[in-house]
């Protein structure tokens, strides 16, 4: 059982809508860490990794750990209902197969969302091996993935020791962003390696939606390698993707 109170309601407006387009249901866990999800969308193309901290809440009462198994649409549903200015109240009681979420600001209002009995492993997150890193301002991965979304469903990323590059090519078209190590918009680059990897935009026209979190995204990847995207806000909320590669024949 638990009842956690929350003030900065645009941590859950800004990250739970997003989720919800990359995955239709999850199993939510609450434990003295905070808030978290570790689910993949149904084709296993993509891993969504979000954690909540319990340093965000303003009331945090956690007995144990639970495990909400939620369909992401009947949630958002309720999180559309916030308003700025509320404050959100999330509450299980034991033998409670329901999430009550109770929201406070002109009046008082409560709603149940249903608990599911979702089964599934949880991805291997920690045996992914990253041989290249980008730290960038997120308005600029934004603009590269714009950029690419005019020319062609996909998007290439490279990076060396010098330079962080993404392009995308179509039939009669192309698209490219390039930054140099020093250069407005590149915080940090770590690539030993020349490294190239490209990457489906219908994911990442998603994912860079959680740019609202943080004005900084750290980008992992290597060559032909699954790609790490991580908006942080520290001790707040952290909210990462990992994105499969489209590997050319």
């Amino acid at each position: 059982m638990f009842k956690i109170t929350l003030s900065n309601v645009d941590l859950l407006r800004n990250s739970i809508p997003i989720i919800s387009e990359i995955i239709d249901e999850g199993v939510f866990k609450v434990d003295s860490n905070g808030l978290s999800l570790v689910s993949p969308d149904r084709s296993m193309i993509a891993v969504v990794n979000f954690q909540l901290l319990a340093s965000a809440f303003d009331d945090f009462n956690v007995t144990g750990e639970e495990a909400l198994g939620l369909n992401l649409a009947n949630l958002v549903a309720v999180i559309k209902r916030i308003k700025t200015g509320d404050k959100v109240t999330l509450k299980k009681d034991e033998g409670m197969n329901v999430l009550e979420v109770v929201l406070e600001g002109r009046g008082r209002r409560r709603f149940e969302v249903p608990l599911l009995d979702i089964t599934g492993e949880k991805p291997p997150l920690d045996q992914l091996e990253f041989k290249g890193k980008v730290e960038l301002d997120s308005s600029v991965l934004e603009e590269g993935i714009s950029d690419a979304d005019i020319v062609d469903d996909s998007v290439v990323l490279e990076t060396n020791p010098d330079a962080f590059k993404m392009w995308a090519k179509g039939d009669i078209s192309s698209a490219q962003l390039e930054l140099k190590k020093g250069e407005e918009g590149l915080r940090k680059l770590e690539s030993a390696e020349a490294l190239k990897s490209r990457y489906p935009l219908e994911y990442l026209k998603k994912m860079i939606k959680a740019a609202k979190l943080s004005e900084q995204v750290d980008l992992e990847f290597g060559t032909d390698y699954p790609m790490r995207l991580n908006f942080k806000s520290i001790d707040k909320v952290n909210l990462s993707f990992v994105l499969a590669p489209r590997v050319e024949e």
